[in-house]
């Protein structure tokens, strides 16, 4: 994969862990929006932002494996929130996982109501 961030002071600078953008060629990777649920129970983890986004993170992680790629190559992440005031309890584990200096583009909006009632969903794509 090639990847360029791309950073300019003519737009806003990030206000979490991601960037204005990424130029990236190779093999698009599409994953469909994960919530937090137990691959092995189908039940939902955890009641709190904080333990609901490690557990929709890891769902992530283990589907770019199966398909050859591995967090550090995603370009782009959508963050689904039932309510924005777990911005940044959300922002703080999802820093854990991308490294601030080449982390993905990424918009993040408030929705009424997620699958099975749940916190957050993130989508991403990935680039190999």
């Amino acid at each position: 994969m090639s990847r360029q961030i791309i950073r300019t002071d003519a737009a806003p600078a990030p206000v979490g862990p991601y960037n204005q953008a990424i130029a990236a060629t190779g093999r698009l990777i599409f994953l469909a929006g994960q919530i937090p649920l137990s691959p092995t129970t189908g039940g939902i983890v955890g009641t709190d932002v904080a333990t609901q986004t490690e557990q929709v993170l890891a769902n992530l992680k283990a589907i770019l494996e199966a398909g050859g790629a591995t967090l550090a190559d995603v370009v782009k992440t959508t963050v689904f929130l039932k309510d924005m005031n777990d911005f940044a309890t959300m922002n703080t584990v999802y820093a854990n996982h991308f490294e601030e200096a080449i982390a993905p583009a990424r918009a993040c909006v408030e929705v009424s109501r997620l699958p099975k009632d749940v916190l957050v969903e993130i989508e991403c794509i990935a680039v190999v």
